[in-house]
This record gives C-alpha cells, sequence and structure tokens, in this order.
C-alpha cells in the first residue's frame, strides 16, 4: 500500500472499506493494477449485491433479473463515450431519445388529449431521474405563468405526501410550494382542501400516482376537474407508479384514472429507471402540448463558444444511458411489462393479505404494488428493530409512524419472499409488544422530524452526516 492510502479499522457503518482497501486524499503517484483495481471492486460488489438479492429489500433495485442486467450493460458498453448531446457525431441518441418519450406517452394514454383539443401532441424529453422530471415541470408552470399571466410570485399546491423533489424545486426556481394535508381517511390529498387555498398566484397543482409514502393514487379526476376550471396547470407524479400502474390497470385491479386521459392533467413524470428497468439516471417527463414543453428549454445565443441550447437541467448527459433505456423498453414490450407486473402484484397481494391477517397492524389506504401499514397498539419502529435484524429493509414513515415495503422484480425470483416476511412480522409484532415503554432504536430521527424545533436539529444532522460521507 502507498503512502497516499490510510488504514486503520473502522466501526462506522457507511464506510465499511476503511482499513479494507485503499483510501485516497490525492491521486496516487502511480497508478495501480487493473486486475488489482477489478478484483477489489468486485468484492465490494459482490458483499452490496448480496444484502438485496434475497429480495429483502423494499423498492431501491429496480431490474427485470440478472440476465437482463447483463443485457443492459453490453447496450451501455456500446455506448458508454457518447454524449447525448453530440447529436450530428450520434444521430443514434435523437432516434433513442424520441422514441422513448413516444413510447412512454402511448403507454399513457397519449391519444386521450385530442379528444379535448385535436392541435395538442403529447410530447416530452429524457431526463436524468424523477427530481429533474419534477423539477423541468415546475419550471414550466413558473415560466409560462411569468410570460402568458404576469404572475411574478408563482404558487403551487401540492400533497404533503408528494416527493420532496418538489420542495427542491421550489427552493431552486424560487417557487413557494404549499403543502396541502391529506385526508386521515385514506391518506390521499382533499380536493376540498386544494380548492380553499386557491389564490391569484397559484399556477399549478400538483397530485402522486402513486404516492412514494403510500403508493396511493391522489384523486385526481377531482384535481383534473379544478385545474380545469380554473385554468391551472396539472402535473401528475408517475416517478414511482408511471410504468407499472398502466400494466397493473391491464391485470384488471382497480387503478383510478391517472394519465392523460385526465382532461385537465398538463404534464406527466414518469422513471424508466424504476418499473421501465432501464440502468438508473433516466427518466422521462411529459407535457400536453409543444407549447409547454418549449418553457422547459434552455439556450445563450451569443456565448464566444457558439450558440448553446439544452433540453433540460443538464448539459452533457451520458448515451450509454439512454441506449440501455431504450433497449430495455423495446426488448420488453407490453408483455414482457405485463407479465414482470402479474409477478410483482402476486407477491404484493400475499404481502397485503399476510399484514392484513395480524390486527395489531392496518394497512394504510388501498395498496396496489406498494403495501404501507401502520399501528395504533405497538410502537412500528419497534416493529422494524426486529425485522432489521432478521435482515430486512423496509421504508421507515413519519407523521404518522409506518413502515412499507415496495415489491420490484428480485421478491419475484426468491421462493416464498412474501410467506417469510409475514411471519417475520408476526414476530416483529410480539417483540415490539414486549417492548413497550422502552425506545426503538430506528425512531429517534423521525421522532425529532415530527417538531419544529426537531426539524432544525434534523436538519443539522443530515448536513452533518453529508460532511462525513464526502470526506475521506
Amino acid at each position: 500500500m502507498n503512502d497516499s492510502a490510510r488504514t486503520g479499522q473502522t466501526e462506522d457503518p457507511f464506510k465499511p472499506y476503511q482499513g479494507r482497501f485503499p483510501s485516497y486524499r490525492r491521486l496516487p503517484e502511480k497508478g495501480r493494477d487493473r486486475d488489482d483495481l477489478l478484483r477489489e471492486l468486485g468484492v465490494m460488489a459482490k458483499e452490496e449485491n448480496a444484502r438485496w438479492r434475497g429480495g429483502q429489500v423494499s423498492g431501491t433495485f429496480y431490474h427485470a433479473g440478472e440476465e437482463h442486467l447483463a443485457f443492459l450493460n453490453r447496450v451501455f458498453s456500446l455506448f458508454s463515450q457518447v454524449n447525448v448531446l453530440q447529436v450530428d457525431l450520434c444521430p443514434s441518441m435523437s432516434k433513442f431519445e424520441s422514441e422513448i418519450v413516444a413510447m412512454t406517452a402511448g403507454m399513457l394514454h397519449a391519444e386521450a388529449v385530442k379528444d379535448v383539443n385535436p392541435g395538442d401532441e403529447v410530447c416530452g424529453s429524457v431526463t436524468f431521474g424523477g427530481s429533474e422530471s419534477i423539477m423541468m415541470a415546475m419550471k414550466v408552470y413558473r415560466d409560462r405563468a411569468r410570460v402568458e399571466k404576469g404572475i411574478t410570485a408563482p404558487e403551487i399546491l401540492l400533497p404533503h405526501t408528494a416527493h420532496p423533489a418538489f420542495d427542491k424545486a421550489g427552493e431552486y426556481f424560487g417557487i413557494r410550494m404549499t403543502h396541502v394535508p391529506v385526508s386521515t381517511a385514506d391518506f390521499r390529498v382533499d380536493p376540498a382542501e386544494i380548492e380553499a387555498r386557491l389564490n391569484p398566484n397559484v399556477v399549478a397543482l400538483v397530485g402522486s400516482a402513486g404516492n412514494y409514502p403510500y403508493g396511493l393514487i391522489d384523486p385526481l379526476e377531482e384535481l383534473s376537474a379544478i385545474a380545469l376550471e380554473h385554468g391551472l396547470g396539472l402535473h401528475v407524479d408517475g416517478c414511482l407508479g408511471g410504468f407499472i400502474l398502466p400494466w397493473v390497470e391491464k391485470l384488471g385491479y382497480r387503478v383510478s384514472p391517472f394519465d392523460f386521459r385526465l382532461p385537465g392533467l398538463t404534464s406527466m413524470s414518469a422513471d424508466t429507471h424504476k418499473y421501465g428497468f432501464g440502468l438508473k439516471g433516466t427518466s422521462v417527463v411529459l407535457y400536453r402540448n409543444r407549447n409547454l414543453r418549449r418553457y422547459q428549454y434552455f439556450n445563450v445565443p451569443d456565448w464566444p463558444g457558439g450558440i448553446y441550447a439544452s433540453p433540460s437541467m443538464t448539459g452533457s448527459r451520458s448515451g450509454g444511458l439512454t441506449a440501455a433505456t431504450w433497449a430495455a423498453m423495446v426488448y420488453l414490450g407490453e408483455e414482457g411489462y405485463l407479465r414482470i407486473a402479474a409477478a410483482i402484484m402476486k407477491v404484493a397481494d400475499r404481502i397485503r393479505e399476510g399484514v392484513k391477517s395480524i390486527p395489531q397492524l392496518q394497512i394504510v389506504g388501498e395498496p396496489t404494488f406498494l403495501v404501507s401499514f401502520r399501528s395504533d397498539e405497538v410502537d412500528i419502529y419497534h416493529v422494524n428493530d426486529f425485522l432489521a435484524e432478521r435482515g430486512w429493509r423496509l421504508n421507515c414513515l413519519q407523521l404518522p409512524p409506518a413502515l412499507h415495503f415496495c415489491v420490484t422484480v428480485p421478491q419475484t425470483l426468491v421462493p416464498g419472499v412474501a410467506d417469510r416476511l409475514v411471519a417475520d412480522l408476526r414476530a416483529a409484532v410480539t417483540y415490539a409488544q414486549s417492548a413497550r415503554g422502552t425506545p426503538a432504536r430506528s425512531s429517534a430521527l423521525y421522532g425529532l422530524a415530527g417538531t419544529a424545533v426537531g426539524n432544525a436539529a434534523v436538519r443539522d444532522i443530515l448536513y452533518g452526516a453529508f460532511d462525513h460521507l464526502l470526506g475521506v
């Protein structure tokens, strides 16, 4: 080991490789051997992959099996050096991205917009992920309101359950994001609460399909009607559900309208890197017409380096990711997506029914591929503590405390994983009953975040964690 490496054992769970492998504060004077590096990286990958391949991790890893992943990696390697911006050198990028957008739009009933306005045609762009898709749509509504309505202090109304990327957009772009409470009966946003907050500065409404905490679809038909009546934009965040809800609906499950069949829906996001089963780093944002999409574009016509323009927030983008996303969609086709959705729903149904059979737990809303549950009788974070000891990684929720398990392909590949989860849940409830009155290990952060004073404390903790993770 050269003198630029740092050794020494650590108990830090977020940096388990310190002391096992070299760490670098500066470039090594002499580059390392390729095979040595590949062996080192192989150890890291093997250890980390083992944590999710057993099907015990909620969401997080969205892929359509090992063979599919290997296929995407081969496709990526063919275009790994390509920059999507350089369409004159690599016209394949224009083909891939335009077809990704068109296929996504078709899946989400783009043809329905012509029933409302024959001049409309759904269009969009590929982004680096759900956050950029959301942020681009929010920029569109800000800029359109300024140009077409003279609104200089824009406000957007969104459910309290909407993804934090909306708040990020508000902070970055100077948009007031007003959170609207969700109903305690079904944990979806209340349209009456939306209407009560309308004012001349409101430029758009937001709904989810489904929302991250509970996987639920907001009452989008009602939001669509409000948007139409008041001439507002309506963005539906389908980053999580956009590529699975269409197939769940085709399988015969009850799914309320969530796409361009809604006459007031003006934009929608859907992540190709989730249930689209592309590689991480791509999403799609769609608009009802080209006039809306124009507000997303950016250009500097008089830069000395030449006329600069980009369709979205990013400049250079990976052609490998774009190619792999296109290949995933074309390879799977409708038949493949439907087959995978059926397998996912089989597991999700078993988990949902198992949770319902445990009297101390209550299902949140009417779930599909994501099952969320809470408890009025035990500390749900004690339940999570027990499950974590058994190797499960569920997602902890707050306000109110709850857990969710998002079913992806890995759960469909491991026989009996749903039954094991339900059995461990029963045991976890028993543990939680015995632990009543003691603090749960996974509850402190969420408990603090539920108070005004705690929010500042949590911010300092999280920012300190970022500082730690970004340090060698």
